[in-house]
């Protein structure tokens, strides 16, 4: 287990005009009548296990998983710790070990397998389960239905909350469901990160004084649950104001774990020459501007290693529409007033976190949390909903949501229902594909997908590693005579997942460059395709995937990556997808498939071979 003590905070007092869910523990502790109860209780459980590693790693799918016995005691559980490790089922699966036959399985959503190898609803399988019990579909369309399919056609009872089970109770464990997630589905369903609004104001509506002196309006205690709430999130946004009167860090100041990057938003680039936010040295800065605005300042930023991104247009839905195409989940926002309106007005702001002060500062200039939205009556005001009060120390923390959650009931009719009637349509694009996170379609592809893969060492002997990622960053400081770049490698190799693996090496060549192999530009191209041959070859699976992709173009589409991906508008070298390409066309030269006569028949397209294209202009070259 994590030590979630690091993120425990005391105890509050929480009421919820939504009903809110009942504890795990009350729930289980009690003489509960009926199945729905004990469903609802370890479903609830699942939600909460599936929350484990919030401000450890980055944003991600949220997967928990309870083994119950027939008895109804739990024999195992589980949960996703980061993109790239194992899942949820799996885990729990090997800790209920003999007792996961003709058991229940728990899960909070339906399991996201999308590495080729469908490992979670294989271990359920294997492991003799005997009913399966989900709180919600996956939220993903490509992967909505797809596991619960396929546990259905292997001989399991699949029940999914709302659809195969409705009560009260039930109502409230989906609830937990849809909470843990709430990023991930509302990303799915508007195009845009999950955005939270926080800020921290006096009784009377204020947010710093006249004098614009803000420090400090929430307690101490206030101020850890915000560190905890940055830990949640992919980015913490503020705007121009905020970074000249405020000159904040935005660091989540945790120990460790994930860091947010950090997002300025200034449509001129009035910002100061020096600012805690160009520090990179822990933490990258990104600032999203007007294109054209002072060239002059933008070059200063980029000497910093400040990110700079354009836009012919700011505003936060043009600046939300962009990061989610980067793949972010979930983003903070603790900017100023004008900011905040403007966020709201465009429709990106999902929720909102209000900490309320007993204090009192007047002011008839004083700023409040959110400027001019147009509104001239009351009954144009914003309703939250499933409004929660909470008292964190002295003040009273105000939570709700700006928009609904969606729906993510099955759409009817369903792709497969649609393919019977038209064989024509098909849900993706078969020119190119697209892959960059690891619970992408093919997500199987990427250097941060949970494959381990044995590499020869110095001395001749192979050494297992987590993943292609692992190996990759790790040999950047390989050979190095340092004790500190010794160490490095063995922190990479050891790091718990793909993301951690990439942080250590990524940091420690931003912060010691002189501790990184001196030829590592010119071979880092060959250690990557050596990793990526490897996995390819090890896994069965994952080679078929890769040949089935056969006429397709692969293409990385990280964003900000120019070299590995394809970049935001095709500007990219997309080196991991070329890489790609190569071994699809290396492996399916070396296919073999023998006849009935032990003939050897050797069938090879034409149009294999390495591909160099510019994506923006989608002109292929064979």
């Amino acid at each position: 287990m994590l030590p979630m003590a690091a993120l425990s905070l005391p105890p509050v007092r929480v009421y919820c005009s939504g009903g809110g869910a009942t504890p795990y523990s009350s729930i289980s502790n009690n003489n509960l009548l009926g199945n729905h109860a004990l469903d609802a209780a370890h479903i609830q459980r699942a939600a909460e296990l599936a929350d484990g590693s919030a401000g450890f790693t980055s944003p991600h799918p949220n997967f928990g998983c309870v083994i119950a016995s027939k008895s109804g005691k739990v024999a195992g559980e589980g949960f996703l710790y980061a993109q790239g490790t194992k899942p949820a089922e799996v885990l729990a699966v090997d800790a209920a070990g003999d007792f996961s036959r003709r058991a229940t399985a728990y899960l909070n959503m339906e399991p996201g397998d999308c590495h080729g190898d469908h490992s979670a609803v294989s271990a359920l399988v294997q492991a003799g389960i005997e009913r399966v019990v989900i709180g919600l579909r996956h939220p993903l369309q490509y992967l909505r239905g797809n596991a619960i399919r396929a546990l259905r056609s292997q001989g399991l009872q699949v029940d999914v909350l709302g659809e195969d089970l409705n009560s009260k109770l039930i109502e409230e464990a989906r609830k937990s469901c849809l909470l843990v997630n709430a990023p991930l589905i509302c990303r799915a369903a508007s195009r845009v990160p999950f955005s939270v609004l926080k800020y921290a104001m006096t009784l009377d509506g204020k947010i710093a004084a006249s004098s614009g002196h803000a420090a400090w309006i929430s307690s101490k205690t206030s101020r850890n649950r915000v560190f905890e709430l940055r830990g949640r999130s992919d980015a913490v946004i503020v705007g121009g104001n905020t970074v000249r009167k405020d000159n904040p860090r935005l660091t989540a100041r945790h120990g460790g774990g994930h860091m947010p990057m950090r997002i300025v938003m200034s449509q001129t680039l009035d910002l100061p020459e020096e600012a805690h936010l160009w520090d990179t040295s822990d933490v990258s800065t990104i600032v999203a501007t007007q294109r054209g605005a002072r060239r002059h300042f933008q070059k200063h930023l980029a000497s910093k290693g400040i990110e700079v991104v354009e836009f012919d247009i700011l505003n936060p839905r043009e600046v939300m529409e962009y990061f989610h195409d980067r793949g972010y989940l979930s983003l903070l926002w603790e900017c100023g007033g004008t900011l905040a309106a403007a966020a709201i007005s465009s429709g990106v702001i999902h929720k909102v976190f209000a900490f309320v002060a007993p204090k009192i500062i007047g002011g008839k200039n004083a700023p409040s949390p959110v400027g001019e939205l147009g509104m001239v009556e009351m009954t144009q005001a914003f309703d939250l909903i499933d409004v929660c009060y909470e008292q964190v120390g002295p003040d009273m923390l105000i939570s709700g949501f700006l928009q609904p959650m969606p729906d993510v009931t099955p759409v009817i009719p369903s792709v497969d229902e649609t393919f019977e009637i038209d064989p024509t349509v098909t849900p993706y694009e078969s020119r190119i594909i697209f892959l960059y996170k690891t619970w992408d379609p093919y997500g199987a592809f990427s250097n941060f997908s949970p494959h381990q893969i044995k590499m020869p060492n110095d001395s001749g002997d192979y050494a297992t590693w987590l993943s292609v990622e692992h190996y990759y960053q790790a040999q950047k400081f390989v050979g190095v005579d340092d004790p500190v770049a010794q160490d490095c490698v063995e922190n990479i190799k050891s790091a718990r997942s793909p993301e951690e693996a990439a942080r250590i090496g990524r940091s420690m060549q931003r912060k010691r460059p002189d501790l990184v192999r001196c030829e590592w530009e010119s071979v880092k191209i060959e250690v990557m395709y050596r990793a990526l041959k490897c996995k390819f070859s090890m896994y069965p699976h994952l080679n078929a995937m890769l040949l089935s992709s056969a006429g397709c173009v692969l293409v990385e589409a990280s964003p900000h990556d120019l070299f590995w991906g394809g970049g935001r508008d095709g500007e990219g070298l997309n080196y991991l997808g070329r890489l790609l390409m190569q071994l699809r066309s290396e492996f399916l030269v070396r296919l073999q498939l023998t006849d009935g006569e032990g003939s050897i028949i050797i069938t090879l397209p034409n149009s294999f071979s390495i591909w160099f294209f510019n994506v923006s202009k989608c002109n292929f070259t064979i």
